[in-house]
């Protein structure tokens, strides 16, 4: 699987593809450094780098459009993911939001929580947006913890009254 590494404003990011899904992004983790290029990503790869760059500027975009490798995962995180898509930049939600608009009852926060937890794309599908019910920082799993999770949501503009 095809992969490449670039920079952007909080430090190399990670993008990966099979054929013309995106099947993963990694966001910046101790050691990850920009290689020379050698060969470029496809244009498809390249316009969506711009896009992650731009956004990371602080000029916020979306990322729902993307042709997701959704078949890598549950069909219930790919609900869970789809759910969390819907989440703009500078807001929030809870996993409790997102376990009450597939149907699950309250405790299904924990599953939600779960699914996010594996997400294969953070940022560009926003499992950063989502909080505890209420409001306060729980783990982030992708690299930085907590730390980036709150550095993505000062990016993105979203007020935390409960931090």
């Amino acid at each position: 699987m095809p992969d490449t590494v670039f920079s952007t404003p909080i430090g190399p990011c990670c993008l990966s593809w099979r054929d013309d899904t995106l099947a993963g992004f990694r966001l910046p983790e101790p050691n990850m450094t920009v290689p020379p290029r050698e060969v470029l990503p496809p244009g498809w790869i390249a316009m969506l780098i711009a896009r992650v760059q731009s956004h990371l500027a602080g000029t916020l975009g979306d990322f729902g459009d993307l042709p997701y490798a959704f078949q890598q995962v549950s069909d219930f995180a790919r609900d869970v993911y789809r759910c969390t898509l819907q989440v703009k930049a500078g807001h929030t939600c809870s996993y409790g939001d997102i376990a009450r608009q597939l149907g699950l009852p309250a405790a299904g926060s924990r599953s939600v929580g779960a699914a996010l937890g594996a997400n294969p794309w953070p940022l560009l599908i926003p499992c950063h947006r989502v909080l505890a019910t209420d409001g306060k920082m729980t783990g982030f799993s992708g690299p930085g913890g907590v730390a980036m999770k709150l550095r993505l949501l000062e990016i993105e503009g979203a007020q935390l009254f409960g931090v």
